[in-house]
């Protein structure tokens, strides 16, 4: 009986340290599974395309996984990644210039970031409701203006290639920026006060707040910065297909915290890490590229994308638990 206590007393403090180690053992299992049942798996052109489709949700997951570390959920980024690349389409298409037009899009994403933000933590709502109403009203409008046609502009740009311009074969320079910015949060997280004080929000609120943190401002800042990496993420998007539709980025706010929760980020708040996301992401990405190329029904991903997330979460709450043994 101490053998069994001392042995998963070790693995949740392994995996407790090591947030990322079960997206890591899923992604090898995924790729091994694939590379046997699907005979263009194991292509350059197969592997751009699984990194051209992490890097665009690797970024709203980027903040999706800053926000859930300080214990709030955004369900919301799927509406606002449609919202921000459909402003960003229009502002083009009516010949105000690109830089400005993404500005005005980016711009877009903080103001509804930060409302998601202010409304939860003012208002005492649970961020579930307040972004969950987000969502549908964001999307409501986004219908509403475009009347439910699509948006086109194809326009050659030097700043629709620097979004996501051809790199080398088929990789694309979305997957610059999605490195560039789980580095740079990643470093944020682990090596600054701010991170230290995203965890603390997360973990425990009141003795943050004793410790002289500013939750609340914390959480919205946190909110604002998912909203505005959603945001960016449907500009890449807008400039890969130079188009967008009504419905650009739906459900993407659960493919997101899929690959978040996969990565070892706890929904409760204060433990997670940005290399978790990464390899999560790439899980998502391998998982619908490998299913295509494997003849699969599309229905298939999306049974896979919710085992996923229910393995995920028994996973982490356990080893939340075994860890405290």
């Amino acid at each position: 009986m101490n053998d069994e206590k001392s042995f998963s007393s070790f693995i949740g403090k392994y995996f407790r340290h090591h947030p990322e180690f079960g997206a890591l053992v899923g992604l090898v299992i995924v790729f091994i599974g694939f590379s046997l049942t699907a005979t263009r798996f194991l292509t350059v052109d197969s592997f751009a395309g699984i990194v051209t489709i992490a890097s665009e949700l690797g970024i709203v997951a980027a903040g999706v996984t800053f926000l859930m570390i300080a214990g709030e959920i955004d369900l919301s980024v799927g509406s606002v990644f449609g919202f921000s690349a459909m402003l960003f389409a229009i502002s083009a298409a009516s010949g105000i210039p690109l830089f400005i037009s993404l500005l005005i899009a980016l711009l877009a994403a903080a103001v509804i970031g930060f409302l998601n933000g202010y409304i939860t933590v003012h208002f005492q709502i649970p961020s579930f409701i307040t972004t969950l109403g987000a969502l549908m009203l964001w999307r409501g409008v986004l219908l509403a203006i475009t009347g439910g046609f699509p948006v086109r502009y194809r326009e050659a740009s030097t700043i629709l290639e620097v979004l996501n311009g051809n790199l080398w074969g088929e990789f694309r320079t979305s997957a610059i920026w999605f490195f560039a910015i789980i580095l740079l949060l990643n470093f944020i997280l682990l090596r600054t006060q701010y991170g230290n004080a995203t965890y603390a929000t997360g973990g425990n609120k009141d003795a943050a707040r004793i410790l002289g943190i500013s939750v609340n401002k914390v959480k919205i800042i946190n909110f604002i910065t998912c909203s505005v990496l959603a945001g960016l993420a449907g500009c890449i998007q807008f400039a890969r297909f130079g188009s967008v539709d009504p419905v650009r980025g739906q459900g993407m706010e659960l493919e997101a915290i899929a690959a978040v929760v996969a990565g070892g980020t706890l929904m409760t708040g204060g433990y997670g890490n940005l290399i978790g996301t990464l390899l999560g992401v790439l899980l998502i990405g391998m998982l619908r590229s490998g299913l295509i190329m494997a003849g699969a029904p599309a229905y298939w991903y999306q049974a896979f994308v919710g085992l996923i997330l229910i393995i995920a979460v028994i996973l982490n709450t356990n080893i939340k638990r075994w860890s405290l043994k």
